[in-house]
């Protein structure tokens, strides 16, 4: 028996997992994708954000606050990069100028002091790539890009280091719960727990409905986004930030951490929760506007696209809450602030467990599971001496890396696993050179019943 089960894998669920395993519970994470970050979790911007524009009082604001800071407590020990760009919401029109004093009084009123505006001659000093028609700005410093796909598994690395048991291809399809326990069914085998988090994502209210009758409903929002080439990257120092409108917060412009310039998200609800396809016309308005805003994007070239699915529901901020006579705690509606708040979500979730069911350590972690760097601000191995065979020259990735995330405790299960820990395949010819071989490294790893080291 475990005394938790999380459901769900995405980057919610391994940094819930982690908090819990750190804390001394036994832990299960429960993933129904064959690899962690599999749901809406492998489709995010990779931004750490403040928390400025948050509703005031809110509990995205307090987890994405608290999430901050650990992420900046915990990144150097972890190998977690950290790209100081900071941010600006720039004003475009006569109406957005009139709005951003707002915007710095909410920002002051939300605890983010340093936050202020500037005038269009300040800004074309700080960007002067930007296009002309900018009338001024807000800037705020503490906005950073990070690497959207490391932080979670590092997250996963070390719940795993401390006991919790991954698994993946292990969909939870029903329950029981029987007064003191939950017996959970699943595609793999019965998972017994004394108190279940519902980390589900996009099939949270569906995850609900094995406890009660959901009281939100998951509204799957896409975001498809633009990935110009490295020769971009340079374009822009900041984050360029739109000022937001009553539906959304725009479509932004910022620095990736592999070197690339990235362009969205748009916001489109569907009705479909596993399905995010891009459209040509979407992806032609995202570059007309990246054009706009950076007239010498005219000349770069497009490297990529993809569209991915936030878990948005009726209400406007995050669904949290326990039910101790159910032994059950739902955390719902997390979107595009996930990956920011989810150490703060973590830190949320235990204080619920431990004012409703059972004390947790002091989350002093005995083991550190540092993660391979993929960020182009730090060294990478090709820049090594003897770094060996480059298999993917587009994104420079060696074949130790691959074989790396082949073999490290919780490893790549799929090709988009393997991707989204090493690189590979996803520069500029996208797998049409490397593929072959990437695939010569990794299918003895991916057959049915492989030999893998220390595999979970």
């Amino acid at each position: 028996m475990f005394d938790v089960a999380v459901i769900g894998g995405g980057v919610v669920g391994c940094a819930v997992a982690q908090r819990f395993a750190v804390g001394g519970a036994t832990t299960v994470l429960l993933e129904r994708g064959s690899d962690i970050l599999s749901g809406a979790s492998k489709g995010n911007s990779g931004l750490l954000h403040t928390g400025f524009d948050a509703p005031e009082g809110s509990l995205e604001l307090r987890c994405m606050r608290s999430g901050y800071a650990e992420y900046l407590a915990l990144r150097k020990e972890l190998n977690l990069p950290l790209i100081e760009t900071g941010a600006l919401v720039v004003a475009w029109t006569e109406a957005d100028l009139l709005k951003l004093p707002g915007i710095v009084a909410t920002a002051h009123r939300n605890g983010i002091s340093d936050v202020h505006q500037i005038n269009a001659r300040d800004l074309s000093v700080r960007e002067p790539r930007l296009s002309k028609r900018a009338l001024g700005a807000v800037v705020v410093p503490g906005e950073h890009v990070i690497d959207p796909w490391s932080s979670p598994l590092a997250y996963a690395e070390r719940a795993h280091a401390h006991g919790a048991q991954i698994r993946r291809q292990c969909e939870v399809t029903g329950g029981t719960f029987t007064g003191d326990r939950w017996e959970l069914e699943t595609t793999d085998q019965l998972v017994i727990a004394r108190v279940v988090i519902n980390c589900a994502g996009n099939y949270a209210d569906l995850v609900e409905g094995i406890n009660r009758q959901p009281s939100f409903a998951i509204r799957p929002r896409k975001g498809q986004l633009v990935v110009f080439d490295k020769a971009a990257h340079d374009l822009c120092t900041a984050i360029i930030l739109p000022v937001p409108t009553a539906k959304s917060k725009g479509v932004l412009l910022a620095r990736t951490a592999y070197g690339n310039l990235l362009i969205g998200p748009t916001a489109e609800e569907q009705e479909a929760r596993n399905i995010a396809t891009t459209d040509e016309a979407a992806l032609r308005a995202l570059i007309e506007f990246g054009r706009s805003v950076i007239p010498d994007l005219e000349g770069c070239f497009v490297t990529a696209a993809f569209a991915g699915l936030r878990p948005a529901t009726q209400f406007k901020d995050y669904q949290i809450h326990a039910q101790p006579h159910r032994r059950w705690i739902t955390v719902a509606g997390i979107r595009s602030t996930g990956l920011t708040a989810s150490l703060g979500i973590a830190q949320y979730v235990a204080g619920l467990y431990v004012e409703n069911f059972a004390p947790l350590g002091d989350a002093v972690a005995e083991t550190q599971t540092a993660v391979p760097n993929l960020a182009e601000v730090n060294p990478r191995p090709y820049q090594q001496v003897g770094h060996g065979e480059i298999v993917c020259h587009c994104e420079l990735v060696t074949a130790g890396e691959i074989e790396a995330a082949l073999t490290r405790p919780l490893p790549a299960r799929d090709l988009g696993g393997l991707r989204r820990r090493t690189r590979c395949m996803m520069g500029r010819c996208q797998g049409f050179y490397c593929q072959w071989r990437v695939m010569q490294l990794a299918s003895p790893y991916f057959a049915e019943n492989p030999v893998r080291p220390h595999a979970t």
